[in-house]
């Protein structure tokens, strides 16, 4: 063959290529317009709609349904979301909903939902009931059945996959058995976290309200949380409370089990936050507590271990007792070098334990307490430094024994009302005065007058006869000996009627 020839050979068979790439990437496009024509058509159906409520009531285990679709090229828009459901979630709406489907997951069998956007989303949820599962399944399958019968290309994706989701305001709401708690005006965005069905969210501001009377509201300022498979892990969050409080948790629960549990520290905290109107006049200083809280056990329980820093107790009726039992103004006001307890709440009680109130060289309280509601009663060892009391007949040798750190200790029962408290200090210091007034008068039995109409307020007739009722009780001398000490004081105090006889 000639060169000529095999030339023009060589250009009919490139013409010949060339038209066929020509065809084949007019076939291609043809297909490529077609498929996107039939993805487009699908995407546009009322089909896909109800296929993506389906998918997104199932995340959310409710039944639920999206209003109109409002399509721009493969951008999406709706006014709403609403569903219902019966088991932990109840309720949901969202409104002003923006979406964009990608084609890029066809071949893994998927449609990409990305760089949604929710105006405002509302929840309901009430942890107090368990979920209907059969019922749940029968509703479900009715969804999926509907689906199912609308027209759909087999090889199309069954399933969505969310990529994103900002939401502009957020509200919840949760019945537990001790109330409502609420949030709201949260700013959420959530995104995938790799595995399938985990996600990652991040909340910024908003409020929330629970129903515990320990718990103030508390104000958002970041919170990072991850889901995957029926399980919600608060990975940190730092809250506002009170005026000037910070709290930091960590925490997870568990939504199939409804159990939870949380862990963190609260600091910036004043004694006036915690305490009633009245309280905080007394106790005063900054408080710092670490705290853990779950329902393990049923019902919520919370404890942990507060420490007041810069702490002064001031104007308590048992200090002024002693201050004017001691003839000195050092204990109307006391500064605390040590102050903590051990805290315990579980169905509005609250208990204290390991509870050290400490002011160096005067006084220590150390013992354990008991609040409901408004009622107190508390059990603790009173420790004061030799002398202190030393002006009273009988108070260090008969009310107080030596003991460690180089106190003289007694016990000490508080009881009453937060309003109102009692203390069992006062009567048996007078008990003890009487018997050693009996001892000792007429040498300090005038002392022990004066201090117990200053404490009591009451008439020295009417403060005495308490001493020596006291006295009587203690040193059981009877009727006989009751008339001696009467006819001493009547000498002393003066009386109108004349003295009875001494028994010979």
């Amino acid at each position: 063959m000639s060169r000529r020839s095999r030339r023009r050979k060589a250009a009919g068979e490139g013409r010949w290529a060339g038209k066929a790439a020509v065809a084949l990437l007019v076939v291609g496009v043809v297909f490529l317009g077609t498929v996107y024509a039939v993805v487009r058509s699908y995407l546009h159906s009322d089909g896909f709609r109800k296929f993506l409520s389906v998918e997104a009531s199932d995340m959310a285990g409710v039944t639920g349904e999206f209003g109109s679709f409002h399509w721009d090229g493969l951008a999406v828009d709706t006014d709403s979301f609403e569903a219902t459901g019966d088991g932990l979630v109840t309720g949901v709406r969202a409104d002003g909903l923006h979406t964009e489907v990608g084609l890029g997951g066809l071949k893994r069998g998927v449609w990409e939902v990305r760089g949604s956007r929710v105006r405002r989303l509302e929840v309901s949820l009430d942890a107090t009931k368990r979920p209907d599962e059969t019922a749940a399944a029968k509703v479900d399958q009715k969804m999926k059945s509907s689906v199912a019968k609308t027209k759909r290309p087999s090889w199309l994706p069954s399933e969505a996959e969310l990529e994103s989701m900002d939401v502009g305001d957020v509200s919840v709401k949760v019945i537990l058995d001790q109330g409502l708690a609420t949030a709201t005006g949260m700013n959420v965005h959530a995104e995938q976290a790799g595995a399938k069905n985990a996600y990652r969210g991040e909340i910024d501001g908003g409020t929330v309200r629970l129903p515990f009377g320990i718990v103030p509201e508390l104000r958002l300022d970041r919170v990072q949380l991850r889901y995957q498979d029926g399980r919600a892990f608060l990975t940190s969050a730092t809250v506002g409370a009170w005026k000037n409080g910070r709290i930091e948790s960590t925490g997870e629960w568990d939504m199939k089990s409804r159990q939870y549990s949380l862990e963190g520290n609260a600091t910036g905290i004043h004694c006036d936050d915690l305490l009633g109107s009245d309280w905080a006049k007394r106790l005063t200083g900054d408080v710092t507590s670490d705290f853990a809280m779950s329902n393990s056990t049923g019902a919520p329980v919370a404890s942990g271990k507060i420490i007041v820093k810069n702490g002064t107790l001031t104007a308590l009726p048992m200090l002024d007792a002693l201050a004017a039992y001691a003839d000195t103004r050092r204990f109307r006001m006391l500064t605390l070098n040590e102050a903590h307890t051990a805290w315990r709440w579980k169905k509005g009680e609250l208990s204290l334990t390991d509870l050290v109130l400490s002011s160096e060289g005067l006084v220590r309280l150390e013992g354990s307490m008991i609040i409901r509601g408004n009622q107190m009663d508390g059990v603790f060892r009173l420790g004061l430094a030799p002398g202190t009391l030393a002006s009273i007949p009988g108070a260090e040798t008969d009310v107080f024994i030596a003991g460690e750190r180089g106190l003289l200790w007694t016990p000490l029962r508080i009881t009453g009302t937060l309003d109102d408290p009692k203390e069992d200090l006062t009567d048996r210091l007078i008990a003890a005065a009487g018997v050693r007034m009996f001892d000792q008068i007429p040498e300090t039995g005038e002392k022990v007058i004066k201090f117990t109409k200053s404490v009591l307020g009451e008439s020295p007739n009417k403060a005495i006869e308490k001493g020596v009722e006291r006295g009587v009780e203690i040193i059981d001398k009877g009727g006989k000996a009751v008339r001696r000490v009467s006819g001493i004081l009547d000498g002393i105090l003066g009386s109108e009627t004349e003295p009875d006889k001494e028994d010979p």
